[in-house]
């Protein structure tokens, strides 16, 4: 069996979203609960994908240009 491992994270732990964002935990949590940001939980480990920042990220930008 092939196992890729990759030096950027598949997915950010909160605080990691905190930071890459600037926002609060309690904004972050916000985004988590409106949907807003798409996340996971593994045990009682809360994962949000980079994929799912990058396009919340963009998504603002869009709506800014607008």
């Amino acid at each position: 069996m092939l196992t890729v491992v990759t030096s950027e994270p598949q997915a950010l732990t909160v605080p990691e979203v905190m930071t890459a964002l600037r926002l609060s935990r309690s904004k972050v949590y916000d985004l988590i609960r409106s949907k807003q940001l798409p996340s996971y939980t593994s045990g009682r480990a809360r994962r949000v994908p980079v994929d799912a920042v990058r396009h919340y990220m963009q998504d603002r930008l869009e709506e800014n240009a607008a």
